[in-house]
């Protein structure tokens, strides 16, 4: 080989190490029903809200290499509502992104496991802040995990929810629509 190839060669070699890596594709969630810092629409508030206490569409892209499962959390921010559970969601299959508007307790993944909400029951319980205290915060999150199941009683409560998570998240993205009466 001629000292002139040979010299192309070596600094291709060079660039293509000191080359940074394509980083992963950080996960992103998204609703066609609102805007990150949206309104949620009504439709989606329990009845004594003004809604028909339908769960919110949801889709996600961009999960970590090693995703085993999701869950899901939809939790009140405000400080009347004291981190307020509306939804959560363990078990989600990896092959899942998205989850159909009125999924809840009708169309979830096979092997999905909707837990005890703060109104008592299990499955998606919609906006219904008290009156007069201001837009409250709803703070949707996937978390992908690197397990294929967690293991939580249907009454676990958030802080339950939570801990299970904690140190078998790979990712998470949230979004937060706000709603008041």
């Amino acid at each position: 080989m001629n000292r002139m190839l040979m010299t192309a060669l070596f600094a291709a070699a060079v660039l293509l190490i000191k080359a940074p890596l394509p980083s992963a594709a950080a996960m992103e969630l998204s609703s066609p029903a609102l805007k990150n810092g949206g309104a949620i629409p009504s439709q989606y508030a329990r009845p004594a809200a003004g809604g028909h206490n339908i769960s919110i569409p949801l889709k996600w892209t961009g999960a970590p290499e090693g995703t085993k499962s999701f869950a899901l959390s939809i939790v009140d921010q405000h400080p009347v509502a004291r981190k307020w559970a509306h939804w959560m969601v363990i078990n989600i299959p990896p092959d899942v992104s998205a989850l159909s508007e009125g999924a809840s307790g009708k169309n979830m993944p096979p092997g999905s496991i909707e837990i005890r909400n703060s109104f008592g029951e299990a499955g998606y319980g919609g906006p219904q802040p008290p009156k007069g205290t201001g837009p409250h915060a709803y703070v949707i999150t996937i978390y992908s995990l690197k397990d294929a199941g967690l293991d939580l009683k249907p009454n676990a409560t958030l802080a339950d929810f939570q801990n299970a998570i904690k140190a078998k998240t790979l990712d998470e993205a949230s979004l937060t629509g706000f709603f008041e009466q």
